[in-house]
């Protein structure tokens, strides 16, 4: 058990208190109770499919050339920078939406500023383990995160549980959703990230390299994030408002302050139109008030370093939706052992998250 305390009475900051003994946000406590039984993961490339939702078609015009591409078992900052010496352009001139899985086959979009000149064809473009898909030229550039979300396509294999059992799980995990947890390896290997990030933010460690600093802040924002979120799964009250709520959207950014609020906000999380929200940790005050804003404070307030560290960057109080609900999904047995997956999640969550509710991964 992550939490070793049950919930008792004497309000939310005594029940909070209660429920956070013993929490590893790291490995936060599932929602639907323990996995099924273990099932084989990523064990070749194939088994792990993505695929970019871009959520625009690209204009055909412009001076930035867009090129989707395939790749298998390849670094997607890897591709970028053998995709600039193949033009001879600067690799700054290459971006792309967002870092896709080594270890699996996955298909996303690169833009390439190259105002003035011709479109590459796919052969200029041979790259071990890439295939060129497609190019086209689009007016403006891709930024980190310019797509809606991500196509999935999973294979378990070697599944120890039944297929009764499998059935009725994913059915609940659509129905329900689960907590829109940031994924282990965010926090690196064995949870490594959040030691060099508390030693970073006390003080007690040098990071020059400005990779390594954007990792370690992030690592720490998305720890609080997850404390706040395994806080409100083991209260039992993550997807009933309270008092004080910020509401958000699955697809965007955009937020429903609680001085904000039209008196139909409950029915709207109930349907999946609405979301409830909790921090990614910023400079200045939570975004929440009233009895939300006390269960947070209570979460963030036992890790000081982390606070005053991220208090430090210039970040602002952000907010991520709390529950993360597959779309478009499919479940089919390819064998008696083999489970094949398909969903849609929006960008910036993690398939782990949705898959640790069924099995364990191994």
């Amino acid at each position: 058990m992550l939490f070793s305390k049950k919930v008792s009475g004497g309000g939310p900051m005594m029940a909070a208190r209660e429920v956070l003994e013993g929490m590893n946000p790291i490995h936060p406590p599932r929602l639907l109770g323990s996995s099924l039984g273990p099932a084989l993961f990523k064990s070749r490339p194939e088994d792990f499919q993505v695929e970019e939702i871009l959520g625009f078609e690209p204009s055909g015009e412009g001076e930035h050339c867009l090129v989707w591409v395939e790749k298998t078992d390849r670094n997607s900052n890897d591709i970028a920078t053998e995709l600039a010496n193949k033009l001879g352009i600067r690799k700054r001139l290459v971006s792309h939406c967002g870092l896709k899985d080594r270890n699996a086959v996955t298909r996303q979009w690169f833009s390439l500023h190259i105002p003035g000149q011709p479109s590459p064809v796919a052969e200029d473009l041979a790259i071990e383990g890439v295939r060129v898909l497609k190019v086209t030229r689009n007016l403006r550039k891709l930024h980190r995160g310019s797509h809606d979300g991500n196509r999935f396509l999973i294979r378990l294999r070697e599944c120890g549980f039944s297929k009764t059992a499998a059935a009725e799980r994913w059915q609940a995990i659509l129905d329900r959703g689960v907590p829109n947890y940031f994924g282990p390896q965010r926090f690196g290997r064995d949870g490594g990230n959040i030691e060099q990030a508390r030693r970073f933010m006390a003080g007690e460690l040098d990071v020059r390299d400005r990779t390594l600093r954007g990792i370690l802040i992030s690592a720490a924002r998305s720890f609080l994030f997850n404390a706040c979120v395994a806080q409100r799964v083991q209260l039992g009250n993550w997807e009933t408002p309270l008092d004080g709520e910020v509401f958000g959207f699955a697809y965007n950014k955009s937020l429903v302050l609680p001085n904000n609020l039209h008196g139909d906000e409950s029915d709207r999380v109930k349907n999946g139109t609405l979301e409830l929200t909790a921090p990614l940790w910023g400079e200045g005050d939570l975004l929440s008030q009233r009895e939300v804003q006390t269960l947070e404070q209570d979460v963030v307030q036992r890790f000081p370093e982390m606070l005053a560290g991220l208090a430090q960057f210039n970040l602002r109080q952000e907010r991520r939706v709390i529950r993360l609900k597959p779309q478009s999904a499919t479940f089919d047995w390819e064998t008696d052992s083999t489970l094949v997956l398909s969903f849609d999640l929006p960008k910036g969550t993690y398939a782990t998250t949705l898959l640790r509710e069924l099995a364990d991964l191994a």
